[in-house]
């Protein structure tokens, strides 16, 4: 790198090994970005993507110990690259009514969605705010929610209220952070056609295609572009915000 150039910005995409986090990774890199990201396990599809500018690291969202080791480790990793956007992407849905939902499936749920992206967002935040030199001011932080979060569903209470609460994170945050030029927003996704849509049964797509003024499941792309966008310098007057993109089934 010449002593004019600046260096490229570092964005940390938690839950990158499949689905959408898959997506966002891919397109990041595309972008230009460095990219840090974390998961469980690597999939052969993310370590197609493997080269200079891509980091993995195991870790399990939730757990306090592994997600600052791995905030440790990406800063490490990142060098002179200015840490500057966080996507809180890693999330888990389990089904049941709440009056028989195992308890340890709901802890489970609260933990990896609404736990784990609070310790990463204190651990992003702790770095950028005692970063110093170029690159130091200014930042994003994209929280993935849901429209689960916004409307009541059977069957996902616990979904549900870790993503209200994730869009809940957003607003606090924006307000916190805002003076030092970090925007913090939700994009809440409908029904997508992923891995975790999986379990549905062909009625219940179909009932949610009819359902859906634009007529089909989302899929990634259809999000993709929204999180570049507000990672980007275009969305720097955005902030506090839950953007839904789900074909207009909650309009």
């Amino acid at each position: 790198m010449t002593a004019s150039a600046e260096p490229k910005r570092h964005v940390i995409v938690t839950g990158g090994s499949r689905g959408l986090g898959l997506a966002l990774v891919e397109a990041l890199l595309a972008d230009g970005y460095r990219v840090s990201t974390c998961s469980r396990s690597p999939s052969e599809a993310l370590e197609r993507l493997a080269g200079p500018e891509l980091f993995w690291h195991p870790c399990r969202i939730g757990d306090g110990d592994e997600v600052r080791a791995f905030f440790d480790a990406v800063i490490a990793w990142g060098g002179e690259a200015p840490l500057w956007g966080l996507v809180n992407n890693a999330g888990i849905a389990r089904e049941g009514v709440l009056a028989t939902f195992p308890e340890v499936d709901a802890e489970a749920v609260i933990q990896t969605n609404l736990t784990g992206a609070l310790q990463a967002a204190r651990a992003f935040l702790r770095a950028k705010l005692t970063a110093r030199g170029a690159g130091a001011r200014g930042g994003r932080i994209v929280n993935i929610s849901s429209i689960i979060g916004q409307r009541g569903y059977v069957g996902l209470a616990a979904y549900s209220a870790s993503k209200a609460g994730l869009d809940g994170l957003t607003r606090a945050l924006a307000r916190e952070v805002g003076r030092r030029a970090i925007t913090v927003n939700s994009v809440a996704p409908g029904y997508l056609d992923t891995e975790m849509s999986g379990t549905l049964s062909d009625g219940q797509r179909d009932q949610i295609v009819r359902r859906t003024p634009l007529g089909r499941l989302g899929t990634a792309a259809d999000v993709v572009p929204l999180v570049r966008f507000l990672l980007g310098d275009g969305g720097g007057f955005i902030t506090g915000q839950t953007l839904t993109v789900d074909g207009g089934i909650t309009c």
